[in-house]
């Protein structure tokens, strides 16, 4: 009895055991099949995990009062229906059109500047990915990897072999950090910088990176908490900012020609040329002025390759000494005539700082031509000129000491404590923080992969004073600012006091990037700031170009403004829900080689006569926000 008391004992445990083995399989396949799912897998399920958090009461009997029928649809009126381009379009950038480029003047990069095409000859449809595309890998993995089917081009495997820019390697480019003048690495030639310039402290915080290439040295300079704008015009150089932005560095396609680059005056802490090819002493010096308009006071311009070290490199870059003496001697000119301090002179790498303040230079002989302009800031299509921007006049504003980065991020700017900025006191911008911190915490919690790391590259079309990339900051990803050209208000120089960076840009013509090289677009008050200054089907067709496959949108707008965007997006699929956080699931469309469904969440409390329910989170958002999920 006892022998058979003890086998039934054991067949017992065996039976728990195989149960508990069986669930614990069960439960590991779930989670692995969770994971796969969540954004790092093959598929992604966002919208679904966003679903089961969108809980909140519905009240079906609102009294709704709109707030005016300008940007309505009537219903009778038939929305145009939007196909896929032809697959040659995969990568179309429509200001910088390879084809429509040529016909333009070559003196002085013209015909590399932006030349956008007239509304008649804009492309009425979606830009399909290629066939094959996969999601980027996450940060910090992308920096030196990036999916072949991505971006198919081997021209710089080639041409820049012997450089370690980029390797193919099966399905993969591998990206080793090299760049032409440091073959070895990156972080190699950063830290030589860093024995100058103070990057390991937090005071050099926002660079500008001139003819970056594929931006290995903005990428390596993450390690350093330094953000670099990186720019490269489209040239026969394949899908350098694209492969830029696949990495996760930000990067727009840009030239420095006779347009003068769409950043404010005193922004970047440093400006870099690593062999960029850009002729600085030509011109007068007019490119290297306009570094000086960009650069803050104080700030650092590091020029490695020719012409620095021609006496012993004239040779090896089988050139003239004589034209590479005159090309560094026409260059030691214009640094001293904008009254640039010369660091550090080793190797190929010579480092200047940009004076703090004019006091040193007034006496100097010959004195530049200073700029007429008013407004330094007003760079939208405005020519370059031989002249040099003056200092303000504000001390506060000339002077002012460098706060380390993360402090500067939550610090009043000078532009706002100075009252430089007409209608903003150190009031609103305090409650202007606030305020963004309050809906960045409502977006993570309806859109909880948000600072995951699912989301790297991220853009806000109207970024006001960078209230809500300051509340995203994270190491996982970076934000790119957009100040809109017809703003009445011009904050940009406000967002790179805080460390952050950003770009002028008029939402009526294409951006300066790929097609889906942005994660999460953020627009907020966007279309009720272009109502009547452009369609809203192009700015929409130009959002669905730049999102990455599986990337978010955010509207945040007026109730009749989303309406009409709504409708527009999907094609009047199904009825709007003015209350609280309401899921609509709507009808898909179809690509090439892709297919994309919208999932479409509209939050916060809009208008009602019955009394709030039970939903903490819909107290908390006050305007109501679209969130567009493509999948």
């Amino acid at each position: 009895m006892a022998t058979k008391g003890n086998s039934g004992d054991r067949k017992s445990n065996n039976s728990l055991l195989s149960i508990f083995v069986i669930a614990g399989l069960c439960g590991f396949f779930y989670i692995l099949g969770a994971w796969q799912r969540s954004g790092f897998g093959k598929g992604d399920n966002i919208a679904l995990e966003i679903s089961k958090q969108t809980d909140c009461s519905v009240f079906n009997n609102l009294n709704y009062q709109k707030s005016g029928d300008a940007g309505m649809i009537d219903d009778g009126e038939q929305v145009k229906e939007f196909k896929p381009c032809e697959d040659k379009y995969i990568d179309y950038t429509p200001c910088q059109d390879q084809m429509r480029a040529m016909t333009f003047p070559r003196d002085n990069m013209i015909y590399r500047e932006r030349h956008c095409p007239p509304d008649s000859k804009k492309l009425p449809c979606l830009i399909p990915a290629p066939k094959g595309y996969a999601n980027p890998f996450p940060w910090p993995k992308s920096r030196d990897y990036v999916p072949f089917v991505n971006a198919p081009y081997k021209s710089l495997t080639v041409e820049k072999a012997v450089q370690n820019w980029i390797q193919y390697e099966g399905n993969v480019f591998r990206f080793p950090g090299g760049g032409t003048q440091f073959p070895h690495g990156a972080d190699a030639y950063i830290n030589e910088l860093a024995s100058v310039i103070p990057m390991d402290n937090g005071i050099v915080r926002t660079a500008l990176d001139t003819g970056c290439g594929v931006a290995s040295w903005g990428a390596y300079l993450f390690k350093k908490n330094v953000i670099a704008m990186s720019f490269a015009p489209r040239d026969s150089h394949e899908s350098q900012i694209q492969f830029a932005l696949e990495r996760g560095v930000p990067a727009v396609i840009g030239v420095l020609g006779t347009i003068k680059l769409p950043y404010p005056s005193r922004a970047f802490d440093m400006a870099h040329c690593s062999r960029c090819l850009i002729p600085w002493g030509a011109n007068d010096g007019m490119y290297m002025m306009e570094i000086d308009r960009v650069l803050r006071p104080g700030g650092y311009w590091v020029l490695s390759g020719p012409p620095i070290n021609w006496k012993n490199n004239y040779q090896a870059w089988q050139r003239p000494k004589e034209e590479l003496e005159e090309e560094q001697r026409k260059i030691e000119d214009v640094a001293k005539l904008l009254c640039w301090e010369k660091k550090h002179e080793i190797g190929e790498i010579a480092i200047w700082q940009k004076r703090i303040n004019n006091d040193f230079c007034r006496e100097q002989d010959p004195k530049p031509t200073m700029c007429k302009s008013t407004n330094p800031d007003d760079v939208w299509y405005k020519k370059m000129e031989a002249c040099v921007t003056p200092h303000p006049e504000t001390d506060e504003v000339t002077g002012a000491a460098w706060q380390p980065f993360s402090e500067r991020l939550n610090a009043v700017p000078s532009r706002i404590s100075s009252g430089s900025i007409p209608g903003l006191s150190v009031e609103t911008f305090l409650e202007d923080s606030r305020t963004w911190k309050k809906h960045v915490n409502a977006y993570k919690r309806i859109n909880n992969v948000i600072d995951s790391g699912r989301y790297r590259n991220i853009m806000d079309m109207n970024a006001g004073m960078g209230g809500f990339a300051a509340a995203l900051q994270s190491p996982k990803l970076w934000v790119m600012n957009v100040m809109p050209t017809i703003n009445e208000r011009d904050t940009l120089g406000v967002i790179y006091e805080r460390g952050l960076i950003g770009i002028y840009h008029d939402w009526c013509e294409a951006f300066s990037t790929y097609p889906r090289t942005y994660d999460l677009i953020h627009a907020n008050g966007v279309f009720s700031l272009y109502k009547d200054k452009c369609n809203m089907e192009d700015i929409l067709l130009e959002m669905d170009r730049i999102l990455r496959p599986e990337g978010a949108v955010i509207f945040r707008d007026k109730v009749d403004v989303l309406i009409k965007a709504k409708t527009i997006a999907l094609h009047h699929s199904e009825q709007v829900f003015l209350d609280y956080i309401r899921e609509v699931i709507v009808t898909g469309r179809a690509q090439p080689f892709l297919v994309r469904s919208y999932r479409l969440l509209q939050m916060g409390h809009l208008a009602s006569s019955q009394p709030a329910k039970e939903c903490s989170f819909c107290r908390i958002v006050s305007l109501p926000i679209y969130v567009l999920h493509l999948i």
